[in-house]
């Protein structure tokens, strides 16, 4: 089984302001889209790239790949208005070679680990479908429309979601199929329609790592830069 990393960065990145979409921005002297290509790219269980952006950004990808001479990259997709729709595109694209795992990553999470990505290969091997997530360390509320809480869930059954999310194409496929069949469907991540639409499709966790962070707003992009300079410390060249 191959596995194909999709990389989602078909968003506009609005909740950071700015001209440009997040994945753009400089982290480390580098777009942040380039960390999350590179592990990926120099990874040696993964054997192709996808990536899926705004169409009217597909040209800055382009560069991008093309200056850093990313030979595993073989698809440059434009995204939808949903993160459904951007998976959907790279689903669309292999069509015509079913025997491949689907690996479904956050561009504007830079710092996925080889480990955490090694994992996810390791229990798709096992044909299971697989999420990333970490331990809550937070008490959390249910509440309601009105911001009253109606309940407590206890901690140690709730994680804190981050990806790859990683599917077997056929998995993945079948549950878009059934999605798309559906009038009331509302999108949402990969995990959450295979959930939906194959309820006895088992999906489990491999253990995320706290500086798998999403870059979401200004401040993140402040802790970014503290965590390469903690990687530089730790893994001195």
């Amino acid at each position: 089984m191959k596995n194909i990393a999709v990389i989602l960065a078909g968003g506009s990145g609005k909740r950071m302001g700015g001209s440009i979409p997040k994945q753009f921005l400089l982290l480390g002297g580098k777009p942040i889209i380039q960390h999350s290509i590179e592990t990926f790219e120099k990874h040696s269980l993964i054997d192709e790239i996808c990536i899926i952006i705004h169409s009217d950004f597909i040209q800055e990808i382009d560069s991008i790949v093309q200056n850093n001479q990313f030979k595993k990259v073989m698809h440059i997709l434009p995204g939808g208005k949903e993160r459904s729709d951007s998976s959907l595109a790279a689903i669309n694209a292999y069509q015509e070679n079913r025997d491949i795992n689907l690996i479904f990553h956050d561009a504007v999470r830079p710092f996925v680990t080889d480990k955490i990505i090694t994992n996810v290969i390791s229990q798709l091997k096992k044909g299971k479908s697989v999420a990333v997530a970490i331990t809550t360390v937070d008490t959390i509320f249910q509440v309601d429309e009105n911001d009253r809480i109606v309940s407590v869930p206890q901690r140690s059954f709730l994680r804190r979601a981050q990806t790859p999310q990683a599917f077997s194409y056929k998995v993945i496929k079948k549950a878009y199929d059934i999605a798309m069949q559906d009038a009331n469907f509302v999108a949402t991540d990969d995990c959450g329609v295979v959930l939906k639409y194959l309820p006895n499709e088992a999906i489990y966790i491999v253990e995320g790592d706290e500086s798998n962070i999403k870059i979401t707003f200004e401040g993140d992009l402040v802790f970014g830069e503290q965590i390469l300079i903690n990687t530089k410390l730790k893994f001195p060249k």
